[in-house]
Formats: structure tokens, C-alpha cells, sequence
């Protein structure tokens, strides 16, 4: 399976990554199935998101990682308890 598209491939030669091209692609074939229009604001703003996302500062980029940290932990740490027993009679 191919990861990466040329502009050539995506959505009117945009520089989308193949998830972003295929949200694009959803929301339209959505849209035309329900008889929409597709070329709506909801569609820019979703597009210009994608574009240029938000900057993210040093401080919240610590804190998402120490926020992912604890629940990679959390997920995968057993109480002694929490084991099922290999021998319970």
C-alpha cells in the first residue's frame, strides 16, 4: 500500500497526507449522496485546518507527552491482584 501521495494525487493537487485526502474525499461522496452541496465553509475551514494546522508551545507539547506517558502506563500496568491466578483450584 502506498503512504505517500504526489499533489498530483490528492484532492486538487492539495499537499494532503492520504488520511487528509481521504476525509476530503468522505466528506464529498457524504455530501453528493445527501444531495449537498460539498463546496461549503465547512469544507474551507476543514481544508485550511488541514493546511496549517495550530502551533503547538514547548509547555503543551510536555504536557501531551507526559499526559500520554500516564495513560500508556495506566493501560498497561497490572495490580499484584489484578493477575488471573495460573493455578486456582
Amino acid at each position: 500500500m502506498k503512504t505517500e501521495l504526489s499533489p498530483g494525487q490528492t484532492w486538487q493537487g492539495l499537499p494532503l497526507s492520504p488520511a487528509q485526502n481521504r476525509e476530503v474525499l468522505n466528506y464529498i461522496e457524504r455530501c453528493e449522496r445527501a444531495g449537498a452541496d460539498w463546496n461549503t465553509p465547512e469544507l474551507r475551514a476543514m481544508l485550511a485546518d488541514m493546511l496549517s494546522p495550530p502551533e503547538i508551545d514547548e509547555d503543551s507539547l510536555e504536557d501531551m507527552e507526559q499526559s500520554t506517558e500516564s495513560a500508556i502506563f495506566a493501560a498497561t500496568h497490572e495490580e499484584p491482584g489484578d493477575r488471573p491466578a495460573d493455578d486456582v483450584p
